[in-house]
């Protein structure tokens, strides 16, 4: 899992940045779990509601037992 030390912070700052992230879902609850799940593996979240994703390619990368992206 590669981290991102640019765009890197610490593990408190998971919930101000998943806050961020999710503050336009339909579904916060969930929304704020995987995000803060993500935040905690990767120390970073990509900027803004959506998108952005390149910012984070360890948030990028991470995936379901699916096969589909993990974070929000």
């Amino acid at each position: 899992m590669e981290i991102n030390f640019f765009f890197s912070f610490f593990i408190v700052e998971c919930p101000s940045a998943c806050s961020v992230r999710c503050s336009t879902t339909h579904h916060p609850g969930n929304c704020m779990n995987v995000c803060q799940d993500c935040c905690g593996k990767c120390l970073c979240v990509p900027s803004g509601t959506v998108g952005n994703k390149d910012e984070c390619p360890c948030y990028r990368d991470l995936k379901t037992k699916y096969g589909t992206p993990k974070c929000p």
